[in-house]
């Protein structure tokens, strides 16, 4: 998998106006953007769900493993992974710090929260022509129609 550009994730952790929409149960359609935190370690960006495994969104995610996200100004097609173990408590900090002195902080660094974080990772994305003029692109081993158009 790609890792994201030090210019991407530097923008990406400096906002926030991260909206997640991973794809819905068709496999093809993104759902609603949702507005979530942010937090960058390291070299990579992970997300939680304020509501847990409640959220939509977070149930979206573990299942179909991918979406898009938007955030400071840039669109990616995304991956998301669970993210277990000792690295959570440095997401906790990283979420403290970024956003001190909010109330909703608190049950983003709950213990059930923690096992709750997901990696979110920029796939490329392969294009070619398909069947003539329809522009399709690959993704996940999938072949899928660019938006507004069709696979005849």
């Amino acid at each position: 998998m790609k890792a994201w550009s030090k210019d991407e994730l530097h923008n990406i952790a400096e906002a926030d106006d991260l909206h997640i929409s991973p794809l819905r149960e068709d496999g093809r359609t993104y759902g609603t953007p949702t507005w979530i935190w942010s937090v960058a370690v390291d070299d990579a960006l992970y997300v939680r769900g304020y509501n847990g495994q409640r959220s939509r969104w977070y149930q979206s995610a573990v299942h179909q493993k991918a979406g898009r996200i938007i955030a400071a100004g840039l669109t990616k097609e995304v991956a998301f992974e669970a993210v277990e173990g000792p690295l959570n408590d440095r997401i906790d900090d990283a979420y403290r710090a970024k956003y001190q002195n909010l109330a909703p902080l608190i049950s983003l660094c709950r213990r059930v929260q923690k096992s709750r974080s997901l990696s979110v990772i920029p796939i490329p994305i392969q294009r070619w022509n398909f069947h003539g003029s329809h522009l399709c692109y690959r993704q996940h081993g999938r072949a899928r129609p660019r938006s507004g158009t069709s696979i005849d």
